[in-house]
């Protein structure tokens, strides 16, 4: 069996699976994308541990932990706490010690960025009512898939130019703008599937852009790391696909800027 096949066999039931658990949403797609979370920094951890800029994993386990939970805490207790982050990290990048600094900062990363990615995507799937954000968090995954499942074969067949040849040398412009028609058609099934769905057909534009160019970068940045680590993938979880911090990069990078761009738009359309 080879690696494509391989992947396809885990990555179709499990993809079911996931959009399963997003059409029921509340408390168990939180769960589920919490848990989700938590493995990713123990993988990001790791990585940057091999990397040479090794973090604290548990701070930045309570850092992610809460970033989730922050919005549902008392206000001044969430105001002190983010006050102790603030001055530890002044501390740490002022004071005497750049060892510290630098594990400090290796902590805030691992604790901010794929928690603050993942916390993204519960809030795409609250936005709307009923089923709308259903709706909204599908057009994002499915341009994210479309545009993995493009760029691979479009930079497999047509690939000539190298987009990051020391990072990724796999990558190519060509495969890139492929990428671009997978997301478009991602976005145009949930429009046409959806019923209805809760914006205008025109937002494909400025999504296709943002998934198309975020969600490269995401996968570019990951693959630096995993380069300067000197590993393939960030973990083996997940069968024919590496960990969770693989499969899901160009996820991370690209909510946070898809859900502020649904959540205008549905602000000052609605």
């Amino acid at each position: 069996m080879n690696e494509l096949t391989k992947r396809i066999l885990f990555a179709v039931p499990a993809a079911v699976i996931f959009l399963t658990v997003a059409w029921y949403g509340g408390l168990f797609f939180e769960l589920v994308i919490g848990a989700i979370t938590i493995i990713t920094i123990w993988e990001v951890n790791r990585i940057l541990t091999k990397a040479g800029n090794p973090g604290y994993f548990v701070p930045a386990l309570l850092i992610g932990l809460y970033l989730w939970v922050a919005s549902r805490i008392p206000e001044y207790l969430m105001l002190g706490i983010a006050l102790i982050l603030i001055l530890s990290t002044v501390w740490a990048v002022f004071g005497r010690k750049p060892v510290i600094a630098r594990k400090w900062l290796s902590t805030l990363f691992t604790g901010i960025y794929a928690p603050v990615g993942f916390l993204m995507l519960v809030h795409i799937r609250y936005l709307g009512d009923g089923t709308e954000g259903f709706w909204l968090i599908l057009s994002f995954f499915l341009m994210i898939w479309g545009n993995d499942v493009f760029a691979y074969f479009g930079g497999k067949n047509f690939g000539k130019r190298p987009l990051a040849p020391k990072i990724s040398p796999k990558k190519t412009w060509e495969g890139f703008w492929f990428g671009f028609l997978g997301a478009a058609i991602g976005f145009s099934l949930t429009f046409l599937i959806a019923y209805p769905f809760p914006l205008p057909f025109w937002t494909i534009f400025a999504a296709v852009i943002i998934v198309s160019t975020a969600g490269p970068l995401g996968d570019i940045s990951a693959s630096r790391l995993k380069r300067k680590a000197d590993v393939k993938d960030s973990s083996s979880l997940l069968p024919g696909h590496g960990g969770f911090f693989d499969r899901f990069d160009s996820m991370i990078l690209s909510a946070p800027f898809i859900f502020f761009y649904y959540y205008l738009l549905i602000r000052f359309l609605g």
